[in-house]
C-alpha cells in the first residue's frame, strides 16, 4: 500500500466532505421538487373533485377519483378544468376525461 502524506490525506478529507455537501444538496432540491410536485397535483386534483361533486354530484366525483389520480401531469389536470366547464353534464364529463388518459 502506497504512503499517503498527512497533505494528501487533508485533501482526500476535504474531497470527500465537498461530495458529501453536494450529494446532500441536489438530493435536497429533488425531494422539494418532488414534494412541490406532489402537492400541486394533489391540490389540482382535489379542487376537480370539488367542481365535479358541485355540478355533477358525488356518483360522479366517486367515478372521476380513480380516473383523476391516474394523471400525474399538472397541465392536463389544468386542461381538465375546463374540459369541466365545457362538460353537459357528468356522462360526457367521464367520456373526456377517459378520452384525456388515453393521450
Amino acid at each position: 500500500m502506497p504512503y499517503v502524506t498527512s497533505v494528501e490525506r487533508i485533501g482526500i478529507r476535504k474531497g470527500v466532505e465537498k461530495g458529501l455537501k453536494q450529494g446532500l444538496q441536489q438530493g435536497l432540491q429533488q425531494g422539494l421538487q418532488q414534494g412541490l410536485q406532489q402537492g400541486l397535483q394533489q391540490g389540482l386534483q382535489k379542487g376537480l373533485l370539488r367542481q365535479i361533486n358541485k355540478r355533477f354530484g358525488a356518483e360522479v366525483a366517486e367515478r372521476s377519483e380513480p380516473l383523476l389520480a391516474r394523471i400525474d401531469d399538472p397541465q392536463c389536470l389544468e386542461d381538465l378544468g375546463e374540459v369541466l366547464l365545457d362538460s353537459i353534464n357528468g356522462e360526457s364529463w367521464l367520456a373526456a376525461l377517459q378520452e384525456m388518459l388515453k393521450r
